[in-house]
């Protein structure tokens, strides 16, 4: 059979099938319109594939701060507004002023894309939040590929930004791409947000978004971000949930120079065996964090909540295979999941002062900085979690009777998501997945941090959903970052089928 028409008839079959599963009611869209799309999707794919080939050659690299890697970041926005206003998009570019550097250099920050097809006042507005910029990526680091020419190995699609995040970006626009192709009224409004400096911390993009708040988002209905991915690689995921974050820094000083361990080896109190006591007070064997009363505000798990972590497509074996990991703490798929979304963890990163070169340096630091983060859940509170981390840290180091000097200091307090899975959205979003891939979605969480979600939901005030479409072997940020090109065209339709259902919704 020729590949698209088997492609075809993979998504008509689909179709037929949602069709006697009584998903559509009398008053749905055509249902022939939702089957020219998916046509048309399949037809047009290689071009999609090829703009998404042309979209990884722009190296927009947001966090090393070089000016070269700029101009790439501004001519990739340019690449984006520029496809957005041939569909008819009203786009402004949003100036966002420039990054101050320690150095005293300061660079310019891509503008942020605002644009927006339709007003349709009877049709809901969907916004959607991505982003350009990537993670450095050099051959020289591992990559089999070079990083930023986009290359096909049995249908995964590999290149730094594919899944993280400008294959997601073009899928939206491939949705809104085929509705135009097709001559068909968009079924939504649609607004996008887009950025280039996701990667570096999102410099610009809260002070817009409360500066547009009664302009730009006045009329936004819902918020959508595709950015992370499946816990699976075969089904389909709705994020409900992110993990927030406290990074903290501890550092331990004698003086500001280091010491000869031949001269003073055994005569001071060294700062890095105060550290290494103070990390080592942190967080135990088996994953649980040492620090009193961190638990206390924890959000108690219900019976509903038990049973989504039961219904979750997720193979351990498989999971730690990918991962390369030899053990995980936990042996049940449901402990696996609600310590990695629903509990805090605490990681200690790494320390700033040490040797840490190769080779032998019999050198005592005289200063060292220890680094550590907690991932905090609901309903934690970040100034109460600063409290009690300083308390634990004071009460360890005074039990050592050291000279030295000892300071704590939390550098990012950035609060847990969650979303409501009952808002149309979610609702809306379910019925598409279902449609396009057959099967019901994992309601998943995520245990990063993505603080665009927190920002929307709490300055707007709309109703915020995750949408991933990459597999959980994805790898961004990795070097062997890969969309699969089932994802990608599949996840285009799922967006276009995504319009309608929300359009029947609303």
């Amino acid at each position: 059979m020729d590949p698209i028409v088997g492609r075809m008839a993979s998504s008509l079959l689909a179709f037929l099938l949602l069709l006697d599963g009584g998903m559509f009611s009398p008053s749905s869209p055509p249902t022939g319109l939702l089957e020219k799309v998916f046509q048309y999707i399949d037809l047009h794919q290689d071009e999609f594939v090829q703009t998404l080939k042309e979209w990884v050659a722009v190296e927009s690299d947001s966090v090393q701060p070089v000016l070269h890697l700029r101009r790439e970041l501004l001519r990739m926005t340019g690449l984006a507004a520029d496809r957005l206003r041939n569909l008819g998009a009203h786009v402004d570019l949003v100036d966002a002023g420039f990054q101050q550097l320690p150095d005293g250099q300061s660079l310019p920050i891509p503008p942020i894309i605002l644009a927006e097809l339709g007003n349709d006042p009877k049709k809901p507005t969907v916004c959607f939040y991505g982003h350009l910029d990537v993670q450095p990526a050099r051959q020289e680091d591992g990559w089999v590929t070079d990083p930023h020419t986009l290359t096909e190995v049995d249908g995964k699609l590999y290149g730094r930004g594919t899944t993280d995040n400008k294959g997601p970006v073009l899928a939206w626009i491939n949705a809104v791409s085929t509705f135009r192709a097709l001559d068909e009224d968009l079924p939504v409004n649609v607004k996008f947000v887009i950025e280039g400096m996701e990667e570096a911390g999102s410099l610009a993009l809260e002070e817009l978004v409360q500066k547009e708040k009664a302009g730009f988002f006045s009329s936004v209905d819902y918020i959508v971000i595709s950015d992370n991915l499946w816990i699976s690689r075969r089904t389909p995921a709705l994020t409900c949930g992110t993990r927030g974050n406290s990074y903290f820094m501890v550092e331990v000083k004698c003086r500001d120079q280091d010491f000869h361990s031949g001269t003073f080896g055994g005569i001071l109190n060294e700062p890095m065996a105060d550290l290494v006591a103070l990390l080592g007070s942190l967080v135990d064997s088996s994953g649980r964090i040492l620090i009193p009363g961190i638990y206390d505000h924890v959000a108690p798990v219900t019976e509903e909540e038990k049973r989504t972590y039961e219904a979750i497509d997720l193979d351990l074996e498989e999971y730690r295979n990918s991962s390369q990991v030899k053990k995980f703490l936990f042996d049940t798929k449901e402990e696996l999941l609600m310590h990695l979304w629903r509990y805090p963890s605490l990681s200690i990163h790494g320390i700033e002062g040490a040797f840490h070169e190769p080779g032998a340096k019999t050198v005592i630091p005289g200063r060292v900085i220890g680094k550590f983060s907690i991932r905090l859940v609901p309903h934690m509170n970040i100034s109460v979690v600063e409290k009690q981390v300083k308390q634990h840290l004071d009460y360890i180091f005074s039990k050592r009777n050291s000279s030295n000097q000892m300071t704590v200091s939390m550098t990012l307090g950035l609060h847990p998501w969650v979303a409501n899975i009952r808002d149309n959205q979610y609702l809306a979003a379910k019925r598409a997945i279902k449609t396009v891939f057959g099967t019901e979605p994992d309601m998943i969480r995520d245990g990063s941090t993505i603080p665009i979600a927190k920002i929307f939901q709490d300055t707007i005030q709309k109703s915020v959903m995750m949408l991933p479409l990459g597999a959980v072997d994805d790898g961004e940020h990795s070097q062997k970052e890969k969309i699969n090109r089932w994802n990608y065209i599949e996840g285009s339709k799922l967006f276009a089928a995504f319009f309608l259902e929300m359009a029947k919704l609303h």
